[in-house]
């Protein structure tokens, strides 16, 4: 079955279209839609429901999908860490096991045509049009998955991926359910496309602009140490989700929490200066033989 909905094309647009292409635009654009019913369906319960839901979902993505399944940056009981990865279903980014596989190509292969959402591709295309192309990410049905054997072995993690568009349609239902249709617009709608906009704005913009501390692509913090479980190493820079795990290693739940040393970002501090002073070596050197007409 998983096959089949993958090698089935259309052409259209001037490129070729699978059902999980196609789903995936149904999915955002009725999102998108439901949001533009917000200003109609406006009530203060509504909106700090959002609120929660937004911290809640958003913080247990990065803790759960990104920093702990992706990177192994800590460890939580089994208990927890299930309850985190269910609540990143309710985000609409899918499975615990494609996005792991995806971020983890992402890391692999940083910037360059064979990252899933790389802006050498243009800034559209690195922001949302990566979700609507499944060749360019996996390039065929049998390619997806390969990085996440581990996660594979995992029974929970195989049902939450063969099941998860019914647990994000069922919280719709409840939320309808317990307050009619401000709780849906909001707490589904409003609250899933912020998020969705947030998480994209990282592959685009924070992959385009930033300053560059270390010798990598920015969100620089992240990519130069991938296995921290803290991604704000300033006091100045805010990580709610390091906080959030920071608590847990307090109360005992989080161990194994891993963190740059000091000796590990001086020496890719090191290594990021003499790269920039190599480049710029470079560059002056091929700005005076143009200006001498060598070039």
């Amino acid at each position: 079955m998983g096959e089949w909905v993958t090698q089935w094309r259309v052409e259209f647009l001037g490129r070729e279209w699978n059902f999980v292409d196609i789903g995936s635009v149904v999915v955002v654009f009725a999102l998108h839609l439901l949001t533009l019913l917000a200003p109609f369906h406006f009530t203060w319960p509504a909106f700090w429901v959002a609120v929660a839901l937004y911290f809640v979902v958003g913080v247990s993505v990065n803790l759960s999908y990104h920093r702990q399944l992706s990177h192994r940056s800590f460890k939580l009981p089994k208990w927890l860490e299930y309850f985190f990865a269910y609540c990143g279903v309710l985000s609409f980014q899918r499975s615990p096991l494609e996005w792991v596989s995806i971020h983890r190509s992402h890391h692999q292969f940083t910037d360059t045509l064979k990252d899933p959402h790389s802006p050498v591709r243009g800034f559209w295309y690195s922001h949302i049009g990566w979700i609507f192309d499944f060749r360019s990410r996996f390039g065929s049905y049998e390619a997806r998955l390969k990085n996440v054997g581990d996660l594979k072995r995992d029974p929970f993690y195989r049902f939450l991926h063969y099941t998860y568009p019914l647990h994000a349609i069922s919280f719709g239902v409840l939320l309808y359910a317990v307050g009619g249709l401000p709780f849906l617009v909001w707490g589904l709608g409003v609250r899933s496309v912020i998020f969705l906009h947030a998480t994209f704005g990282i592959n685009s913009i924070c992959h385009t602009w930033g300053k560059q501390v270390w010798n990598t692509g920015w969100h620089n913090n992240h990519h130069a140490f991938e296995h921290s479980a803290r991604h704000g190493l300033e006091w100045w820079e805010i990580d709610v989700t390091w906080y959030v795990i920071r608590f847990l290693e307090i109360i005992g739940l989080a161990t194994e929490v891993q963190r740059p040393t000091e000796t590990q970002k001086k020496r890719k501090a090191l290594l990021s200066n003499n790269v920039n002073n190599q480049t710029r070596q470079l560059e002056e050197k091929l700005e005076t033989e143009i200006n001498g007409g060598k070039i």
